[in-house]
């Protein structure tokens, strides 16, 4: 197990045995606001089925609440204001959860006491939780500061300007236990003596979970050269900062990290919060779990007509670039001739004797993509995010957009803004238009701006706008 993954089970094993110490130590304050004609001992209530059932039932469905809210995804990044209001507003909703799931049935006639219990449940689960957090934060901080804990970062630049990134960190080493330990020749040129890293061992080095942060500061990447190394070090997992100058060159919104007072951009992710990414998430496979089985009188029924239609089989698959640079299979339903790119990859146009007559219908509604839940389903895909792409065209689309990498921050999805906006595209710069939506898209991420992307392509579904 990864460092990360160790130091997330502290906070997970905190939270668990403290939330059980809340919980049993409610059910003893429950016990004496029962009436008086209660016959049984404390112990014997203890003992009882139900209230052991849900002593261990209900501080894993609390354990639940706080992973969906992203207090587990990045254990090394907490703060004292993390903890407190992550705590207190995941504590008050397992409150209520527990309140309404057991305490609503306990005979106590005074409301007012009902109250009065359910503020001490809030109480005793937010207040051990955050005492446990508070010692595993600071002993983090403790072994960060002491030296015991550093984190391996490559500086990928040989210039002045990445010498003086890195000294300014240096500086200050135990501000967040960034440990340089060596310089990246992005041009290939490792120096006379070999005193630089080459790409190839830097991107080993990651991938082998050696080094966790990798620093953007070469001075004389331009644009495309920028795209290339988000490209080699986004699908590695990495965290991937940026020098503010490079920046500018790039068309996001500033996620800033404070590194030893050195402000570097924070390129490796999305601007959508962990709760949201994971609530996300929970929603895609609810819904498209939902779908596949709802749909699939639906699917036997194209997939006939597929058949029926044109010799070949009723489903498509052809691998796209998602989720980190992640190669996949997607899934369609097919709507071309089994020929139709024997001379290699090209896009549909209007009047194109490839699509078959139930091709044009399945593309008008866009019911090809149906098969696509399934990707969804098992985490390769979203229902909502930019649509992805082929490598052969990501290679265009770069050439004249380099910022295309930065889509591969979240996964891609079976609807898109730009898809709302543009359908399918015809032709590169057709897709470089669309491009612009879709980086929109990743750094509006919300779930409004998901139910309206869902209405729209609903609509187009409905009125038959997907040509």
């Amino acid at each position: 197990m990864t460092p990360a993954g160790l130091q997330r089970m502290r906070y997970m094993l905190s939270d668990y045995v403290l939330l059980n110490l809340g919980w049993f130590t409610f059910n003893v304050v429950r016990y004496y606001s029962l009436p008086a004609d209660w016959a049984g001992p404390i112990g014997g209530f203890l003992l009882l089925p139900s209230v052991i059932l849900g002593q261990c039932v209900l501080p894993l469905l609390a354990i639940g609440l706080y992973a969906i809210s992203g207090y587990y995804n990045r254990p090394y990044e907490k703060s004292r204001v993390d903890d407190v209001l992550n705590t207190a507003g995941v504590s008050a909703l397992s409150a209520l959860m527990m309140f309404f799931a057991v305490l609503v049935n306990d005979t106590i006639p005074e409301r007012l006491l009902n109250y009065q219990l359910l503020l001490i449940l809030w109480f005793l689960l937010a207040v051990p939780v955050y005492a446990g957090r508070y010692a595993v934060t600071a002993s983090v901080k403790r072994a960060i500061s002491g030296g015991r804990l550093r984190f391996a970062t490559l500086v990928v630049g040989t210039g002045a300007r990445a010498r003086a990134v890195a000294e300014r960190i240096r500086r200050v080493p135990t501000s967040m236990g960034f440990d340089i330990i060596g310089f990246v020749a992005a041009d290939g040129d490792c120096g006379a003596d070999g005193e630089y890293m080459s790409m190839e061992e830097a991107c080993s080095l990651v991938r082998d979970g050696i080094v966790a942060n990798v620093i953007l500061a070469d001075e004389n990447c331009d644009v495309s050269e920028t795209a290339r190394l988000l490209g080699l070090f986004l699908p590695l997992h990495c965290s991937i900062y940026m020098a503010p100058d490079l920046y500018g060159l790039l068309t996001m919104r500033p996620r800033v990290n404070s590194v030893a007072n050195e402000p570097l951009v924070n390129i490796g992710s999305a601007g959508v919060s962990a709760a949201t990414a994971n609530m996300k998430r929970v929603g895609d496979v609810l819904l498209s779990a939902l779908a596949l089985v709802l749909l699939a009188p639906v699917y036997m029924v194209i997939a006939v007509a597929v058949k029926a239609d044109s010799p070949g089989p009723a489903f498509y698959s052809q691998e796209r670039v998602g989720y980190r640079g992640r190669r996949f299979m997607i899934r369609k339903f097919r709507t071309m001739h089994t020929d139709a790119e024997a001379a290699g990859p090209q896009l549909s146009s209007d009047g194109d004797r490839r699509i078959t007559r139930v091709g044009a219908v399945l593309r008008k509604y866009r019911l090809d993509e149906l098969p696509q839940f399934w990707n969804v389903f098992i985490g390769q895909m979203s229902i909502v995010g930019p649509r992805p792409e082929r490598e052969h065209y990501l290679r265009l689309i770069a050439r004249k957009a380099p910022c295309v990498e930065l889509l591969h921050q979240v996964r891609p999805g079976l609807t898109s803004w730009g898809m709302v906006k543009f359908g399918y595209a015809r032709n590169v710069d057709e897709m470089v238009e669309r491009l612009a939506y879709d980086m929109l898209y990743i750094e509006n991420v919300s779930f409004g701006v998901d139910l309206r992307i869902m209405l729209h392509t609903i609509n187009t579904v409905l009125t038959g706008k997907g040509l």
